[in-house]
């Protein structure tokens, strides 16, 4: 299960069905029982996950694992945990763990709400990615949107002082939601005066190329906490 069927309460993404390639499915073989971690409702032992003390990033939805690949590969001197639901994405990023040799990446399939919950210890991350998440852009569906209050509280609980939450997105309507919300939160600095220049380290993926030959805004928002 991605997640516990009893903790009632609406969720932001909705389990598929999707089929492995031949080679992800040989990286889930060859490279998950070093690069997954199995999701349990205790603390998880960083340290013990990475085999070292460094800063911890959480990337929430990582999707096909490109961005993160990239990332995780351009900062060797920090530890990141990847939380997908979808079979074929974590499949996707254990192929690329294991083409690029990337050693400071862990996964967990799960919903996040869970991982943090139970898995990830109050005031342990350094930082907070959620790129382009799904967007629930019919209006009837806004409620299932992942950056609400409490969901940015949670967040705000599983960072450090001085760690960051930054988030991305391609629907100006969520933008603005996001910044409102994140804004709303008092335990959250904002780092620029509305939304934030792209980071350097986050790349263009090839959607958001397209979107933006097309006339397609992106929003960056990077906040810390106090």
């Amino acid at each position: 299960m991605l997640y516990d069927p009893t903790e009632h309460r609406i969720r932001s993404f909705v389990t598929r069905a999707g089929r492995l390639s031949t080679a992800q499915a040989r990286a889930f073989d060859e490279l998950g029982p070093k690069f997954l971690i199995g999701y349990k409702k205790e603390p998880l032992d960083v340290a013990q996950a990475f085999g070292r003390t460094a800063p911890v990033i959480l990337e929430i939805g990582f999707g096909m694992g490109d961005t993160t690949a990239h990332i995780a590969k351009l900062m060797p001197e920090k530890d990141f945990i990847g939380v997908e639901v979808h079979t074929p994405g974590v499949g996707s990023l254990l192929k690329q763990i294991g083409e690029q040799d990337i050693a400071n990446l862990r996964l967990i399939q799960h919903d996040v709400f869970e991982v943090l919950n139970h898995m990830i210890v109050d005031c342990s991350l350094d930082g907070v990615h959620v790129f382009f998440p799904d967007p629930w852009h019919k209006a009837r569906h806004n409620k299932r949107r992942l950056i609400q209050p409490a969901f940015v509280k949670l967040l705000c609980q599983k960072l450090a002082p001085g760690g960051y939450l930054h988030l991305a997105t391609d629907w100006e309507d969520y933008a603005v939601q996001m910044l409102e919300v994140l804004s709303a939160e008092p335990e959250l600095t904002n780092t620029a005066d509305g939304y934030a220049p792209q980071p350097a380290y986050r790349p263009l993926t090839k959607f958001e190329n397209r979107g933006i030959k097309l006339g397609h805004g992106v929003w960056d928002l990077v906040f810390t906490r106090k």
